[in-house]
């Protein structure tokens, strides 16, 4: 049986952990906060008994839990990232535990009537009379993907009090600056040195993964002219007006409060303009990699008829690939999917198998040469103050890691 208040007391210590990360720094990690939880995993690493564990110049934690077993099994690894979204505040957290939800309203805040409702967020029903952990309202919790680290802790605490469980070589790994996109950039996978990984950095209970978005990050930017308001007549050009042509000219339903599944979409998340410039940034996000194309050449198109109906060069679109969909690495290694879904299946875990409407450090590794799928965490909410995790549901993601490197050294025989 899983040790529930050691869990419980493990994911309270980290959480506590101001990781914010920092998408305008240059350095790796982002924030000098971050190391504060990656020295005390490294620390908490040696003290339960793990070999070869490792912090290098960047913050990526490693480790390894050696084979109990004579026959060869492939090496594989669990991964999770340790830094919180710049979205919204990770410092000061305070978490709030609820046992025995009784599945109504939870006042996260009484003095600003800040409350988790499952009128509102109706996954809460699904966990009456489970313990949840929540925020106080003021904070993000940090389950994504402080609950990730803690079921993967967790697991190898298990494995190595129960040498009866046979498994092969183990490796994991705690990365850096995972919500600003970095996550993989500077993950050493020769180092690692697994076949395949897992990244435990889902939400509700059985999600299993492989597919992603393929994700560009687009900036536009719109030159105008500016001149005295009561002199303007022909001379001034308002970058206003054009960049609210150019937002008008992309289609409407096509963004994210619009689309679901693998539907893709363009999303405008930050603007600032004036008569002179306007700048408008956008994510560009499709899971089939022909229309992740056609969006992008969209954009840019876009700004080549304004410029001629303008008569001038002041749109100009620059575009950066970000990552892409991992399913294309994984489908012909499906075997390792195959493994997540019968560990799932024989704890009685129904898998939820599905696009990501987002991405995760596996579909960086998986295109460095690291296959690697997604597992639930079992949080929800994640990047704001609603975030909550059910106690139960990071009980079973640690056996579903157990069960998954039983598993792989039972086929390997």
């Amino acid at each position: 049986m899983i040790n529930k208040e050691a869990l419980l007391n493990r994911f309270i210590s980290y959480v506590t952990i101001d990781t914010e990360s920092d998408p305008a720094s240059e350095t790796t990690p982002s924030t000098e906060k971050q190391w504060d939880l990656a020295n005390k995993l490294k620390q908490e690493l040696e003290l339960m008994g793990m070999e070869e564990v490792s912090i290098d110049e960047n913050a990526y934690v490693m480790a390894t839990l050696p084979s109990n077993v004579s026959h060869e099994v492939p090496v594989i690894g669990f991964v999770a990232h340790f830094d919180t979204t710049p979205d919204f505040t990770g410092k000061n957290v305070q978490p709030q535990i609820w046992k025995n939800y009784d599945g109504g309203d939870l006042m996260l805040n009484k003095e600003q009537n800040i409350v988790l409702s499952p009128d509102y967020f109706d996954d809460l029903k699904q966990y009456r009379g489970q313990t949840i952990i929540t925020t106080d309202g003021t904070t993000l919790l940090g389950a994504d993907d402080k609950a990730g680290i803690t079921e993967i802790m967790e697991a190898m605490q298990y494995l190595i009090a129960h040498p009866e469980l046979k498994h092969g070589k183990i490796r994991v790994g705690f990365t850096p600056d995972e919500e600003i996109g970095r996550g993989a950039h500077k993950f050493d996978v020769e180092k690692f040195g697994a076949e395949w990984a897992y990244t435990m950095d889902g939400s509700q209970i059985g999600e299993l993964e492989y597919e992603n978005f393929n994700a560009a990050g687009a900036i536009v930017t719109i030159e105008g002219k500016i001149v005295h308001p009561g002199y303007a007549k022909g001379k001034m050009v308002n970058s206003m007006y054009i960049a609210t042509d150019y937002i008008n000219s992309l289609p409407r339903l096509e963004t994210p409060e619009h689309t679901s599944g693998r539907e893709g979409f363009f999303h405008l998340y930050d603007i600032d303009g004036g008569v002179d410039n306007t700048r408008l940034e956008y994510i560009i996000r499709d899971h089939d990699k022909g229309h992740f194309e056609a969006r992008k050449e969209m954009m840019i198109k876009l700004a080549e008829e304004l410029n001629s109906q303008l008569g001038k060069e002041l749109v100009t679109v620059e575009i950066k690939d970000q990552y892409f969909n991992m399913r294309e690495k994984v489908e012909p290694v499906m075997h390792i999917v195959d493994i997540a879904e019968e560990a799932m299946k024989s704890l009685n875990i129904a898998p939820l198998i599905k696009p990501i409407r987002g991405g995760t450090d596996g579909s960086q590794l998986s295109f460095m040469g690291l296959p690697c799928p997604n597992i639930f965490a079992g949080g929800h909410n994640f990047h704001g103050r609603y975030e909550y995790v059910p106690l139960e549901s990071m009980v079973r993601a640690v056996e579903v890691i157990v069960k998954i490197t039983e598993i792989t050294a039972q086929r390997s025989k």
